[in-house]
């Protein structure tokens, strides 16, 4: 019969487990996270070594039980709380918060989010945590759009990408050079995991451009009960003619609203565009200028030619594109329907586009059928009229102000009202004149004594004189 281990052996490897926690603490932050899973996997075999070792010393000394209990109990606690210390120290992020308060301390990331409700710009912005948004193309414009999504709250994210980090990546935000190698999906989700533990986030490597792609893409945003979609807003933040057709036909499909995306190539303008079915164009109504000319945009592509990247640029379109994502989401401001930019001039164009009826997509024409039915049906219609009553009740509703220290207030024209009730112009004058001006004002012009008559002395009256002649006759005046 083998000897059983002491007490000793379990101290000597709980010793290395704690050990190996503070080798844990003093690694560089670069090279934490690719020493985490052999950690576990060092974490679980000491584990196990340390339970196997006290339940045979426990058979063995029955005598000693309750000591050997003992043991095994402070044993297995030590364990756990060693194991969790590796792991708080391998993650770094911090516990997750159940509710968001408006309290405001340094401790709470929500506390400036939640001042919207109080200025009265979002009246329930805890909604946001039911909210799921789908961002299809994690590169310069997607990754800073997904990382302002995590840091408002949003309940869940869903990563969608097939490419991984490249050197040749980090002139734009958000990835790291340590992430080289990594695809940008769990590069990303890796990332805003540790930014906002609370946001539920789900990474898809995947070229949705393919058949195999289009199917996983429309089944990973679709409800499996009612078929139907499962996002709140699908954003588009892809380079490609392809990648955009295949979001347009999903959308359409599952009549799911989404929001599309692009920096030209010169890296000096963008724009974003919101895309309702049946309500605005779909990306098929209006293609391209090099699609609509029957080019294939992949031949235009060139060896050792690559277009222009700025994140400036594509922060800004992010950003664009996150604010309209909130005011959709949250129900405040107006939603752009297309909001453009151009840097070389600061411009910002805005704009709508209407469906086009004449649209090479059946679906997009079934969906104009059904808003058309939708928007005069009585329903709609009785909606609409409530909308507009609602609004000039409250555009002439009087307005009501605290304070009013200057005084100041809106009165009708004295002359206009003169004239109106029949009095002349001389009473209507005359009563003007009596009315005593505020403090720190005076006529310009003489208030009485100024009639028709001497207007008339007064007037230059027409000459045949030249013009020299008048500037002689000028010049004259001056001597």
């Amino acid at each position: 019969m083998a000897e059983a281990p002491s007490p000793a052996k379990a101290t000597d490897l709980q010793a290395e487990l704690l050990k190996l926690q503070e080798v844990v603490k003093q690694m560089d932050p670069t090279e934490m996270q690719a020493a985490v899973a052999k950690l576990t996997d060092q974490v679980l075999r000491i584990n196990g070594k340390l339970q196997a070792s006290i339940a045979t010393l426990g058979q063995t000394s029955s005598a000693d039980g309750s000591t050997a209990a003992g043991t095994s109990n402070a044993a297995g606690a030590l364990v756990g709380d060693a194991a969790a210390g590796a792991v708080a120290s391998s993650s770094g992020t911090r516990a997750k918060i159940e509710t968001m308060s408006a309290e405001v301390v340094d401790s709470n990331p929500y506390s400036r989010l939640m001042a919207l409700q109080r200025m009265g710009i979002v009246k329930d912005y805890e909604r946001i945590r039911t909210k799921t948004v789908a961002v299809v193309g994690v590169g310069g414009v997607g990754s800073v759009a997904a990382e302002m999504l995590t840091r408002c709250g949003v309940g869940r994210l869903l990563l969608y990408d097939y490419d991984k980090v490249e050197l040749a990546n980090m002139n734009r935000l958000f990835f790291r050079p340590e992430q080289c190698g990594m695809t940008k999906t769990d590069a990303a989700a890796q990332t805003l995991r540790h930014i906002n533990p609370d946001v539920a986030i789900e990474s898809f490597t995947m070229n949705i451009t393919t058949v195999d792609g289009f199917d996983q893409f429309k089944a990973s945003v679709t409800h499996p009960g009612s078929g139907k979609s499962s996002v709140d807003l699908i954003l588009s933040c892809v380079d490609n003619y392809e990648a955009r057709i295949t979001i347009n036909q999903v959308c359409l499909e599952l009549q799911q609203t989404w929001m599309e995306s692009g920096v030209s190539e010169d890296a000096v303008s963008g724009h974003i565009q919101t895309l309702i079915p049946g309500e605005t164009a779909c990306f098929q109504c209006v293609p391209p200028l090099v699609v609509a000319s029957g080019i294939d945009e992949r031949t235009l592509k060139r060896e050792g030619v690559c277009a222009a990247s700025l994140p400036t640029t594509m922060g800004i379109v992010a950003g664009m594109l996150v604010q309209n994502t909130l005011k959709y989401l949250l129900h405040f401001g107006t939603v752009s329907r297309y909001l453009g930019y151009n840097s070389l001039k600061d411009f910002f164009p805005t704009m709508e586009i209407k469906p086009n009826t004449a649209c090479s997509n059946g679906r997009c024409l079934d969906a104009q059928q059904a808003h058309q039915a939708h928007i005069n049906s009585p329903e709609a219609l009785a909606a609409a009229a409530a909308a507009a009553a609602a609004a000039d009740a409250e555009a002439n509703a009087a307005a009501v102000h605290e304070e009013n220290d200057w005084g100041i207030e809106v009165v009708a024209d004295d002359a206009a009202a003169a004239a109106g009730s029949g009095v002349g112009e001389a009473q209507a004058d005359e009563a003007a004149a009596a009315e005593p001006l505020p403090e720190g004002l005076q006529f310009s012009l003489p208030q009485a004594g100024v009639d028709a008559q001497m207007l008339q002395q007064e007037a230059v009256r027409p000459t045949e004189a030249s013009l020299d002649e008048l500037t002689s006759m000028l010049s004259s005046l001056n001597k």
